[in-house]
């Protein structure tokens, strides 16, 4: 895929108020694109800037080999769908979805009535065309709105948090039906939201966004399991952070990676259906320890002494920001700590510790373990297996932990 969307130095003032710090990024033709952050991000700043609604305070925006500096918003080869939908509630399907065809002189009214009959097909709403705007579901409005953009044929749409208005179950379910309509236009989609569940279940790739400037670029699957930053890792799901002290960097043995399960995460395979990659998905499986790339021939390995877990050894490339002997952090996702029943054989190492709570979900259960010399609880995700025991709060039990499950920062 060659780069649709390129952005170079991006600056963006409004008064004092630094919003957008020299960004750099560059999204390709036909690829669903996340912006994600915290509210105050810059996120739906940088958004607004591709669509032509700010101008840059500095730096170049180029779409489609372009340069659109100074073009208006409604020259550029992009439509948006904002967070309210923007419909109008007098008047009726089939006149919201052609409203933005009003002024194409180029397009008669036989052509017209047939590209929102196409549109609304695309979008699930065939027959919808008479039906008053104001009888709609919010999902109904939802769509209205996307068919409304699309019938335009723009190269890029931009989405801003189109789905935080709808329930959860709702939400999930249109989730899925965007990435089914992006496939079958093939345009690239660019999605504003700040629920990470929503952007790695949609996304080829994700910008993470802190104080307008961009933490980390990546695939979801590289991004979860190897994210560049402690703050990258905090904000992406649920990560245990345990004090640990690097003890040497130098040669080391290469450990050995086991073949990885059919339907395992693994750093740089994407499953070909993105809606089965979710953060709940990544984060239940429950005890199992991510498969990752081996040390490559001549990478330093690091020696770990762990608090609470004891020593370990790792690649450099499982340290992105660097390491250095002295005092660290080691973090680890709670589906890759396993607690040990009856007849369980540890992943490679096992500690002793204490449940400290149980919260049940049904086909999950979430412990948080006592382990000495730590100073927080490790938070343990945990398959509902048949024949599996639910543990009680005060029983003792056993860790299982894997070198290649941790992240040094």
């Amino acid at each position: 895929m060659t780069d649709l969307i390129s952005l170079k130095g991006v600056q963006k003032y409004y008064g004092d108020y630094h919003a957008l710090r020299d960004i750099d990024l560059t999204i390709r033709g036909g690829e669903f694109f996340s912006l994600l952050g915290p509210s105050g991000c810059g996120k739906t700043t940088l958004l607004r800037v591709i669509a032509g609604f700010e101008e840059v305070s500095d730096g170049t925006v180029v779409l489609s080999g372009r340069d659109m500096k100074g073009v208006p918003p409604n020259e550029r080869p992009t439509n948006m769908v904002f967070q309210s939908y923007a419909i109008f509630p007098h008047l009726s399907v089939a006149q919201n979805v052609a409203f933005g065809l009003r002024k194409r002189k180029d397009i008669d009214k036989a052509s017209r009535k047939s590209l929102v009959e196409e549109a609304l097909k695309m979008v699930g709403l065939a027959g919808y065309g008479d039906r008053r705007a104001h009888a709609l579901s919010g999902g109904q409005r939802q769509r209205v709105a996307l068919a409304r953009a699309l019938v335009l044929k723009p190269k890029v749409l931009l989405l801003d948090e189109p789905m935080s208005a709808l329930d959860r179950k709702m939400r999930e379910h249109m989730q899925v039906e965007l990435i089914r309509l992006q496939r079958h236009v093939g345009i690239t989609f660019v999605l504003v939201t700040h629920d990470q569940e929503e952007a790695l279940v949609m996304s080829d790739r994700i910008a993470v966004m802190f104080e307008g400037e961009i933490g980390q670029v990546d695939e979801p699957e590289a991004l979860y399991r190897r994210p560049k930053s402690r703050r990258v890792a905090e904000f992406i799901g649920k990560m245990n952070f345990l004090p640990a002290r690097v003890t040497g960097i130098g040669p080391g043995a290469t450990p050995v990676a086991r073949p990885a399960a059919q339907d395992e995460v693994v750093p740089g395979r994407i499953p070909q259906s993105r809606a089965a990659v979710k953060l709940s998905g990544l984060m239940r499986r429950g005890g199992e320890p991510a498969a990752d790339t081996p040390a490559t021939p001549g990478e330093a390995m690091i020696s770990l002494d762990i608090a609470g877990l004891g020593q370990a050894q790792v690649p450099m490339h499982q340290a992105p920001e660097g390491a250095r002997e002295g005092e660290v952090a080691v973090g680890v996702r709670p589906e890759t700590l396993a607690i040990l029943f009856e007849g369980d054989q540890a992943p490679r190492h096992e500690c002793p510790g204490t449940v400290d709570e149980v919260v049940y979900y049904g086909d999950m259960t979430y412990y948080d373990v006592r382990v000495k010399d730590v100073p927080q609880p490790l938070t343990i995700a945990m398959k509902n297996l048949m024949g599996r025991p639910v543990l009680e709060v005060g029983q003792s039990c056993r860790i299982g932990w894997d070198d290649r499950a941790l992240v040094v920062f």
